[in-house]
């Protein structure tokens, strides 16, 4: 592996005091940051995916670096939710191992490059005593994807399109890179703690939702396995399988994808997909631009595949993305469902929304757009 700056190698060990009492050990610095540290500033992400062991922006006298840690898959009294296990099988969706070795080998850093596409720097990478992995990245200073207007995320679409184009049908056989990850995600992931009663869909606390929309989604949710079916058969690309704005930023015009933790074989569109849907869940963009940020990335991915070489007709990949993006989020409207009419937002690291009402009232373009994917493609489950 090359770095790009070595980390120098002080003794004793650094001790990051990262706020509420608690310390995070470091073994060597990145030159980035300097031979001391000055602050350590927690950054926002999951926190019940169990393969992080946290993400801080470190500084020093020099500048700052990102340090996150990978945890190894062992049981432990203060593990997060096990609605985001990890595993040690390199096939298994949410392997602790993935991200540290996409950047290690430098896959990160090439995977898309042909639509122009970057991923943070590596500055060190090493494993630690304790088990975990230690893994320093470039800071990246610009605008994060949650403030790009809708024109520059129809412009990383763009990119997106012409990089995974370059891997249709060819995905890589590298044994660490996620195979099945949707129906994987699906089994493990936050659907195991949707609760819903068939008498909820109709519930007051959800008559925001147009009586059309519940209808739709209702059916999606109870074909799920069929919608999840669907998507098995749509060509294959390399796939980040994390693609949202919290995960992008913008370096002097350059796009930045972050967190490689998923990649692997995924759908043409699937990326896509994830996009257009989590721009807005969160409420770290306005739901009401859901509609254009869907019709704009879509049109900017497919032109960016048709430049990339992709041949293949239009409405496959429109399909491809709706396909997707039901599947993925079938579980969507049945768990908020169930959270409004318990009064409980239930577990957030993002979310905005003050109380569950809100919540509804505030996602109703999403599960409008949802319902629409849903009867635009029931006709292949």
């Amino acid at each position: 592996m090359r770095y790009v700056d070595q980390p120098t190698q002080p003794d004793p060990a650094f001790r990051l005091d990262v706020g509420n009492g608690t310390f995070v050990t470091c073994s060597s610095l990145p030159a980035a940051v300097g031979d001391a540290v000055t602050a350590a500033e927690p950054l926002r992400h999951g926190q019940g995916n169990a393969a992080t062991g946290g993400i801080w922006r470190v500084r020093g006298p020099v500048g700052s670096a990102i340090l996150k840690l990978a945890r190894p898959p062992v049981a432990r009294a203060d593990a997060p939710p096990a609605g985001w296990p990890t595993s040690d099988d390199p096939a298994h969706w949410n392997y602790w191992r993935r991200e540290f070795l996409a950047y290690e080998t430098g896959l990160a850093g090439t995977a898309y490059a042909a639509g122009g596409i970057a991923a943070p720097a590596v500055l060190a990478a090493s494993s630690r005593p304790d088990g975990q992995l230690e893994l320093w990245l470039a800071d990246v200073d610009g605008p994060a994807g949650f403030d790009w207007p809708v024109p520059r995320l129809a412009r990383f679409a763009h990119e997106l399109g012409v990089a995974q184009a370059r891997w249709a049908e060819r995905v890589p056989d590298t044994p660490w890179l996620s195979r099945g990850w949707l129906a994987q995600y699906l089994t493990e992931g936050p659907i195991r703690s949707v609760r819903i009663e068939p008498a909820y869909w109709d519930d007051p606390s959800v008559a925001a939702w147009p009586t059309p929309v519940r209808d739709q989604l209702r059916r999606l949710w109870a074909d799920r396995d069929r919608a999840l079916a669907a998507t098995a058969v749509i060509e294959r690309t390399l796939s980040h399988l994390d693609v949202w704005p919290a995960n992008l930023v913008d370096d002097a015009g350059t796009s930045v994808l972050l967190d490689w933790s998923f990649a692997g074989d995924g759908a043409i569109g699937e990326d896509l997909a994830n996009l257009i849907v989590d721009s807005v869940t969160d409420g770290l963009m306005d739901a009401e631009l859901l509609p254009e940020i869907a019709d704009t990335v879509t049109e900017a991915y497919l032109a960016g595949l048709r430049d990339g070489g992709w041949a293949g007709p239009p409405d496959r990949v429109r399909l491809a993305i709706a396909a997707c993006g039901v599947a993925k989020y079938s579980w969507f409207a049945p768990a908020f469902i169930g959270r409004a009419v318990h009064d409980n937002l239930g577990p957030r690291s993002y979310g905005q929304d003050s109380t569950a009402a809100d919540a509804i009232q505030r996602l109703t373009p999403v599960v409008t757009l949802l319902a629409t994917w849903t009867a635009a493609t029931e006709s292949i489950w």
